[in-house]
């Protein structure tokens, strides 16, 4: 299994890689590095508890009283700890990875003043760049790999004379001093000089141009983008024995246990690291790859939870009820037990695992495979007809049998479709691609350019997953073409959704005119409906996919009609984005969704329809066997002009103006508001169109958010409180939480209890009983002084709009990305409409919470004390 690096901080390594891998994988040549910039990744890959952060500072605090007077660590110190680099800003302290720099080669840090203190180092200084020299010639051989800490120079500090907290009698010995003759630097024999970076300029400075410098600067252009993060997974790469990963648990070619994948998974739940898992995740899928590369698409699908494509609409997800019949048949305990247990655990995959541990079992019994696993959860989720359930209750009873260890809480938070361990698709997007490389190409980093090469095949798997979201298609064509061809044979087609892009929020026509004072723009209408991705194939049939990648075609028949007789004779295939929006055909005009929500969502039959939509197309993204996401906006519109005729009340064109007007564009809002629609969306004319994400070069400027808060709010509930007074009976207010995908938890950011009519009370009180819970997820966050009187599974998004947020000391959304110790809260916050058409992983993230914090024109920083009068529960 894959090894920590760091000795000191993740303890010591079971393996130890040869000295010349070591000397192999250093990143070459020098390389500068934004700090400032890494310090932002690192606090979004999750901040370790303060214990930790303490016990690390005290330890380089002891590191640094113990150094020479020059506070330089060399070659042949009695260092016990090993020491990461320290990045620094007038705010805060942020350890930054660089395990495999720090052990592989030595980490060179410049600084105006360190000195066992760090205070007045930071006062002026922004930027720092941390240096890693490549320079490998002066480090002696290693025996083990647990000595590297001692063999290899970590950090360099420039002293600052005079510090308050420099140890008084510090004694000095010659190797220690640095050498005259050198420089200001004064560096070892042997080693690069230190490249002295001016932080406020963030150049080089003039005084001491060295032939390192120059390399440096060489190099800038070559490592564009690439962190200090990326610089270490490169050089942890070539130290990876993929035997060793394997560990002779299956021979070549022979199926992948299902054990060794749960194993990876267990791995995972244990950091919140963004890069310990991506790297963890690489070991596996290289080491599936070189010895039976078959069973890496059914991997792929186990690490996202999911068993086909999203526009397949096949989902696993499988009731409680189910999987405790199960159980108890597998276990021998009863329904009634495990019902208890799970009270008491939270997660029924703990449970799981707890009642196997305790089983007598006789004889090895046949063991779990990867694909073994996978073609029972895709045979579950296809499973249909009278006998179906028990069909689906044998083949999880079989699995539940065969499991050992973690694989049986696998097998059942599989089921479930929350197998909650932190891992998002971008990660496994970047693992798979990182894998794929390095199994072709080897691992050794021959010219130095390891980490910007892997950073290319990185950011080309995306582009090709934005454009083909279907690993159905990607993982044979990675297996069977060189990875440059990649977009040859996974790309953009009728039949297969992206995802739509998305707008980012605007407060005033005014922002907009600054934000795209360089650029030609459009507006259009944003209408409140439900979008729509129409494909036409080549052979007549015509598909309506959801935002979430749904197949909406039997929801919307009449849509599938009238499809042909609106485009022109010359379209043989095509793909338009649009918005279906519920419509009054005899008054001409647009209906509030709240209309469009209530047609029947499956099977619905042209003559059963009461609820009448109009398609509104304001963009072409593929026609006759051309893609069109790599084109401009203005070329797109024109080939959606020019290849449908609008039906009037049927399918129409989005209402646009072009206009840098400032009273122009205001009175075209003005006009979207009167027309029944949410605002505008203004976009740039000249940039592509971007899947899945939500992007600047599109701006939503709604009616709802022309004051406060820039937009509105996708939340969950998660629990209520029960009401008084008048509202005895119902839920007087309840719990509302965002999103972090990051985490995979659900964190609270506001109570919602005002603004409410009875009628609406009931309604969302039916809602929500039947999905009351005992007791809170463990993946909900929540403050300890607002707790529900009940408590919901994730089942619903309510869209919800807000005065403004502020930071807040009871609620959790966006923890640590504001303030370190607060979450952000919303205040004053309505109920604007269910999103049905949404999933709760759908809802407002944490990133976007703190996003829409910092772009707040006033920002509330004052402590918020939730009060029923606040945040609301009209209970009189």
């Amino acid at each position: 299994m894959p090894q920590k690096t760091l000795s000191a901080f993740y303890g010591k390594p079971k393996s130890s890689p040869n000295a010349a891998a070591l000397r192999e994988s250093a990143p070459n040549p020098l390389v500068p590095i934004n700090v400032n910039f890494i310090a932002e990744k690192v606090k979004k890959q999750g901040r370790e508890d303060e214990a930790v952060q303490q016990k690390k500072r005290r330890r380089l605090a002891r590191v640094v009283e113990d150094s020479p007077s020059n506070n330089t660590i060399k070659e042949g110190d009695d260092l016990e700890d090993d020491v990461e680099g320290v990045i620094l800003n007038e705010k805060s302290k942020t350890w930054a990875e660089s395990e495999s720099e720090a052990v592989h080669c030595s980490i060179e840090e410049t600084c105006p003043a360190i000195a066992g203190g760090v205070e007045d180092g930071v006062k002026n200084q922004n930027t720092w760049v941390a240096v890693a020299s490549s320079k490998m010639s002066s480090i002696p051989q290693l025996e083990s790999f647990s000595e590297a800490p001692k063999k290899v120079a970590s950090i360099f500090m420039k002293p600052k004379p005079k510090s308050p907290r420099a140890p008084a009698n510090k004694s000095t010995s010659a190797a220690s001093k640095p050498d005259q003759n050198e420089g200001e630097a004064g560096q070892d024999a042997g080693v690069e000089p230190i490249v002295r970076i001016e932080a406020e300029e963030n150049v080089a400075s003039p005084s001491s141009v060295t032939a390192a410098e120059k390399r440096v600067k060489a190099d800038v252009g070559k490592v564009e983008g690439v962190g200090l993060g990326a610089l270490a997974a490169a050089s942890k790469h070539a130290a990876v024995d993929v035997d060793s990963v394997v560990g002779g648990r299956w021979d070549k070619d022979q199926p992948i246990p299902f054990e060794f994948l749960a194993d990876t998974f267990e791995e995972i739940s244990e950091t919140s690291k963004r890069l310990d898992i991506v790297n963890l995740l690489i070991n596996c899928f290289r080491a599936i790859l070189t010895t039976t590369p078959e069973d890496l698409l059914p991997a792929i699908y186990l690490c996202t939870n999911r068993v086909a494509p999203a526009h397949y609409g096949v989902e696993l997800g499988i009731g409680e009820g189910i999987l405790f019949k199960a159980l108890s048949t597998a276990t021998g305990r009863s329904e009634q037990r495990i019902k208890d247990a799970l009270k008491q655990e939270g997660d029924l995959g703990i449970v799981a695992v707890k009642l196997k541990s305790t089983q007598k079992t006789f004889g090895a019994g046949s063991k779990l495979t990867v694909r073994g696993v996978f073609k029972a959860f895709k045979d579950i989720a296809t499973s249909s007809g009278k006998n179906s359930q028990k069909v689906k209750e044998g083949s999880i009873v079989k699995m539940l049998a065969s499991s050992k260890g973690n694989e049986t809480g696998y097998v059942i938070r599989s089921l479930q479709a929350k197998l909650r361990i932190g891992l998002a698709e971008q990660s496994v997007l970047t693992a798979l691609a990182h894998s794929f490389y390095l199994w072709r190409e080897g691992a050794r980093d021959k010219d130095g350019r390891l980490a910007d090469k892997l950073e290319q095949a990185s950011q080309l798997v995306k582009q090709a997953y934005s454009e083909c979201p279907s690993y159905d298609v990607m993982i044979p064509a990675l297996l069977s073409h060189p990875m440059e061809e990649l977009l040859q044979h996974c790309h953009f087609m009728p039949g297969v959704p992206v995802k739509p892009m998305l707008a980012k929020a605007t407060n005033a026509v005014t922002e907009v005119i600054d934000k795209f004072q360089d650029s030609e723009f459009t507006c259009e209408y944003k209408y409140d409906g439900e979008r729509a991705q129409l494909h036409v194939l080549e052979d007549g049939t015509v598909m309506i996919f959801s935002r979430n990648s749904e197949n909406n075609s039997s929801k919307y028949p009449d849509i599938v009609q009238r499809v042909h007789k609106a485009l022109r004779s010359d379209v043989k295939s095509i793909v338009l984005d649009t918005e279906a929006v519920a419509y009054d055909r005899d008054k001409k005009k647009i209906l509030p969704f709240q209309v469009l929500s209530t047609r029947k969502r499956k099977d619905v039959a042209v003559g059963d329809i009461d609820v009448q939509v109009c398609v509104f197309a304001f963009d072409c993204l593929y026609i006759n066997g051309r893609s069109l996401l790599k084109c401009p906006l203005e070329e797109r519109r024109a080939a959606l002009y020019s290849a449908m005729q609008e039906m009037e009340g049927e399918m129409q064109f989005a209402t646009a103006k072009t206009s840098k007007d400032v009273e122009e564009l205001q009175r075209f809002l003005d006009e979207a508001v009167d027309g029944c629609t949410e605002g505008l969306i203004v976009k740039t004319l000249c940039d592509t169109y971007e899947p899945a994400k939500r992007s600047s070069h599109w701006l939503k400027l709604k009616k709802d958010y022309l004051q406060g808060v820039g937009d509105t709010i996708d939340v969950v509930p998660i629990g209520a409180f029960h009401g008084k007074g008048k509202r005895t009976g119902v839920f007087g207010a309840y719990l509302l939480s965002i999103y972090d995908p990051e985490t995979e938890t659900y964190q609270t950011i506001s109570k919602l209890g005002t603004g409410f009519s009875e009628e609406v009370l009931q309604q969302l009180a039916d809602c929500m009983t039947p999905h009351i819970i005992d007791k809170p997820k463990k993946y909900y966050t929540w403050g300890e002084t607002l707790v529900p009187d009940v408590w919901f599974d994730t089942v619903k998004v309510w869209e919800v709009k807000a005065a403004d947020l502020s930071i807040s000391p009871v609620h959790k959304a966006g923890l640590g990305l504001v303030d370190p110790v607060k979450g952000i809260s919303i205040r004053f916050p309505r109920l604007i409409r269910v999103r049905d058409d949404k999933a709760p992983e759908d809802a407002t993230s944490a990133e976007q919470i703190a996003d829409m914090f910092r772009k707040q024109a006033y920002h509330k920083t004052e402590d918020v004390k939730e009060q029923d009068e606040e945040d609301g529960q009209e209970d009189e």
